[in-house]
């Protein structure tokens, strides 16, 4: 069988939400909802929590979560990527001697994916010759109908442009939204170094699962949701 770990990188600084993956949701510390499900999934066999901050680890640690290292401050600025910070975590859990295949990366602004987003995600990448497969929602607004961007003279004018014109949302080709969750087999991953490559698949899950928070605003629809349904 193959070995698998859930990968949360979660650093001290934050510009939307100050102090975001530490502030109190429902009564939790935002990061705690994503390593407590993927815990209590028992798909992992281990849950990986990439910070710079001693808070973070902490909590994290407290929480269940293993913390095997302090992340780099070079790779905790807001230039770092994700395909660094990925790339970083997986390099040094092989050399600190965890065994692993597959990482799926979770993002803790993404609290409410749950074990069947998780499992229906690490199925579809076993069983297909991919390098990596993410969690979608359907887009809306859609790129081809609704949305806008500026022309060299500063005027309105559509994103994406279709071969024939699109007067109904519905009519509008498929595009999807990425939502927290990525999973990856590692030898491809360190083969390209790359998160984003030609043979990626999405997994499309509920829109309410794939809610991300980023804002404020965002922050306070969610505490609505934990509190009325989830």
């Amino acid at each position: 069988m193959l070995k698998s770990i859930c990968f949360i990188p979660a650093r001290g600084g934050s510009k939307g939400i100050r102090n975001k993956n530490l502030k109190l949701f429902g009564k939790k510390p935002l990061i705690v909802y994503t390593i407590q499900t993927a815990l209590n999934s028992k798909l992992f066999d281990y849950v990986i929590v990439s910070t710079d901050d001693k808070k973070i680890a902490n909590v994290s640690k407290k929480h269940g979560a293993i913390v095997p290292f302090l992340r780099p401050k070079n790779l905790s600025t807001d230039t770092a990527t994700f395909d660094d910070v990925l790339i970083h975590g997986v390099k040094t859990l092989l050399k600190k001697g965890f065994e692993f295949e597959i990482i799926v990366a979770r993002d803790c602004t993404v609290p409410f994916i749950d074990k069947n987003d998780m499992s229906g995600a690490i199925k579809l990448l076993k069983k297909s010759k991919c390098d990596s497969v993410f969690t979608v929602c359907e887009s809306h607004p859609n790129p081809y109908f609704g949305m806008f961007e500026l022309n060299s003279r500063g005027f309105l004018k559509p994103s994406k442009k279709f071969k024939r014109p699109i007067k109904r949302r519905q009519d509008a080709p498929k595009v999807y939204e990425l939502n927290g969750l990525y999973a990856h087999k590692v030898e491809n991953l360190l083969k390209t170094g790359k998160m984003f490559t030609t043979k990626m698949l999405p997994y499309e899950i509920d829109r309410e699962h794939g809610f991300m928070i980023d804002y404020e605003y965002q922050f306070r629809m969610a505490n609505a949701l934990i509190s009325t349904k989830f």
